[in-house]
């Protein structure tokens, strides 16, 4: 698998890493054999559109 980190992050800086599959896989990039979380690819892309246009939910 090919993990990508931000260009916008530092290596001092924390930050987490993208892995495209069948699913997406996020990882830690200071613990990256600490574990990753899988997401559907639908999803992910989905979650990307509404942080682009500013869309926040919060659960209250």
């Amino acid at each position: 698998m090919r993990w990508r980190k931000s260009s916008f992050s530092t290596d001092e800086a924390e930050c987490v890493e993208v892995a495209y599959a069948a699913a997406v896989h996020l990882r830690d990039s200071k613990a990256p054999d600490a574990g990753q979380l899988q997401v559907p690819a639908d999803s992910w892309h989905r979650a990307l559109r509404s942080l682009s246009a500013g869309v926040v939910h919060s659960r209250q």
